[in-house]
């Protein structure tokens, strides 16, 4: 052992101890620890020991570090951010910063994969005000006893506050409008819905609107639709299904009645106590303000301008104007529709209530001839 070797060197009669740590390739100041060391331990004391202080004032205390691992029990997918931001919520004075949880978590062995709690680049973007935009979508279909759920979400955009999370049997129109009549009733109308071009609210083959769209643009909110196979336009909805799924859909469903506990209970914790990274971990309930815009309960009549030609569609979204023939999907079969007259000569903006839902050049529309040009195509507001 070449530190014992050092010692016996040095504690002979007569030893350079300078020269000998020079021999050893160590400082006079090692070579005094290990012939101290050696007086009071005998060999034992030259072995390495631990270079930990022997105190450390700043360390989380066991208790601490106790109601992190609890609080990561209840909430499994929360990460250091959520949990130090959520336990400074509940009045812990000298929680510790997010850096320091996500190192215990580590330590414990509770961070899932190489990258956890590892920065991420992002590219955001979000309305300026809550009601601008909801997003909506439906969570595909989980086992719920011996049927299946249709977990339907509708999410601000702004905020991230889940204003709908329904256990639903089905995906139909009825179902969807049922949903979205108690939700416009506890927080009013928002401005815009985004869906994507699925069933119940896009059908490719009378793209984009249908009766459930047509029922929303009567009561004055706008309905956009996301490009075909693009799921990043419905991201922030997207990304809250990845939250559902691993904080309530990773246990089965007894039943709906079961599974809409469930969504409550969680729907509460999202929006009142789940810290949100897109938000400075701020909880969406701190952004949200319901619209101001209320819910009639019997739907408005439609109305336009004095200057608007009128027209009602026919049969397979057929109707007339100046002697063309133009076709409108058929959700709006039946109903009267406006032709606004534009700046420019033969083009007209196409509203239906108080929203553009297309717009039509007569000059590219032989007379008598059933056509639809690209540009007749519904456009969706911005």
């Amino acid at each position: 052992m070449v530190r014992e070797e050092f010692v016996r060197l040095a504690l002979a009669d007569g030893a350079n101890f300078s020269e000998l740590c020079r021999r050893f390739d160590i400082g006079r100041r090692t070579g005094y620890r290990w012939v101290r060391r050696y007086r009071a331990e005998g060999t034992a004391g030259l072995a390495d020991r631990s270079r930990r202080p022997h105190t450390s004032p700043t360390r989380t205390t066991p208790e601490l570090e106790a109601c992190i691992i609890a609080l990561r029990t209840e909430h499994p997918s929360w990460g250091g951010r959520k949990l130090a931001r959520r336990l400074r919520d509940l009045g812990q004075a000298d929680a510790p910063v997010a850096s320091t949880v996500t190192a215990i978590l580590r330590r414990r062995g509770l961070l899932d994969g190489p990258r956890s709690g590892q920065p991420r680049a992002y590219v955001r973007f979000e309305h300026d005000r809550p009601n601008a935009l909801w997003q909506m979508d439906f969570k595909g279909h989980v086992p719920c006893g011996a049927a299946r759920c249709h977990p339907l979400t509708v999410l601000d955009d702004h905020s991230r506050y889940n204003v709908v999370l329904g256990a639903c049997p089905n995906e139909r129109t009825s179902t969807v409008r049922a949903q979205l009549v108690a939700a416009f009733r506890e927080q009013g109308l928002p401005e815009r819905i985004a869906v994507d071009n699925g069933s119940p609210w896009g059908d490719r083959a009378d793209s984009p609107y249908t009766p459930l769209g047509v029922w929303l643009l009567r009561l004055g909110v706008a309905v956009s639709h996301s490009r075909p196979y693009h799921p990043q336009t419905l991201g922030k909805d997207e990304r809250f299904h990845r939250t559902l799924k691993a904080e309530v859909l990773c246990s089965p469903l007894a039943s709906f009645e079961d599974a809409q506990l469930r969504f409550d209970q969680w729907r509460r914790v999202y929006n009142c106590e789940r810290p949100h990274e897109a938000l400075a971990d701020a909880v969406p309930a701190s952004r949200y303000v319901p619209s101001v815009r209320r819910y009639p309960e019997l739907l408005p009549a439609l109305e336009y301008e004095p200057s608007d030609l009128v027209r009602k569609v026919q049969d397979h979204g057929l109707t007339h104007l100046h002697g063309r023939v133009l076709r409108l999907p058929k959700a709006f079969r039946g109903y009267r529709v406006a032709f606004r007259p534009t700046e420019h000569d033969g083009c007209y903006a196409v509203y239906f209530a108080t929203i553009q839902i297309a717009a039509v050049d007569l000059t590219a529309v032989p007379r008598g001839v059933s056509h639809v040009p690209e540009h007749m195509a519904p456009i969706s507001p911005v």
